[in-house]
């Protein structure tokens, strides 16, 4: 890529370009740059989907949704679902899928706080904003006593990392954002700095995520 055809955007600018079907990387989170999924976001819900979504129960919000497969899924097993998402085309592809949808930021005002039965945080989610702790606590604030926390982990051995990263297709790449990667050893020390524990942990294939629950 020339230096004089890429240009600065936003992430929602460069991630909306991306789900259009633009080629996308995200660079800083390893060496060297890996392709964005954005294909295996697109798709249907696979088995190793399927492995994290039966962890999830009732009512659920679907915290950084992307195009909306898991949310879909979720429709079809019969479940309550609201997808969220800081992108306006992910929220519009999901909609495309039947699901409901809103663009909003899960730090803010959002419908059900305090009473969804799942909140979810697929494809590595629990990144969002660089801050796990503060993420897990909202999570912990949008659900219900008795409700829980799903979320997908990168393997043993990680731990937790938050770095600077950037997405980056032919015309554009994106403002540095931060994004934590938590492994599957660190999630339980994790939730219990904001009051949830750690249920169980799972493994799939080469996935790994876990359930989290309020403390009684």
């Amino acid at each position: 890529m020339s230096a004089d055809v890429s240009t600065e955007g936003s992430f929602a600018q460069v991630f909306t370009a991306a789900l259009r079907g633009d080629d996308c990387q995200v660079i800083g989170l390893g060496d060297p740059p890996a392709p964005l999924p954005i294909g295996e976001w697109r798709r249907e819900a696979d088995a190793g989907d399927r492995a994290v979504l039966e962890q999830c129960v009732g009512s659920t919000i679907d915290i950084g949704c992307g195009p909306g497969r898991m949310s879909r899924h979720l429709m079809e097993q019969g479940n309550s679902v609201l997808a969220i998402d800081v992108v306006d085309e992910a929220v519009q592809q999901a909609r495309d899928r039947g699901v409901a949808a809103l663009c909003r930021n899960v730090f803010s005002v959002l419908p059900g706080e305090g009473r969804w039965e799942t909140a979810l945080l697929a494809d590595g989610n629990i990144g969002i904003g660089g801050d796990p702790v503060a993420l897990l606590a909202r999570a912990g604030e949008l659900i219900a006593p008795a409700g829980r926390v799903v979320g997908d982990l990168a393997g043993p051995g990680v731990g937790m990392v938050t770095r600077w990263a950037t997405i980056r297709t032919a015309h554009a790449t994106s403002h540095p954002f931060p994004w934590s990667i938590v492994g599957v050893d660190a999630v339980g020390g994790l939730a219990g700095e904001v009051g949830l524990s750690l249920l169980r942990t799972h493994h799939h294939d080469r996935r790994w995520f876990a359930v989290l629950g309020k403390r009684g």
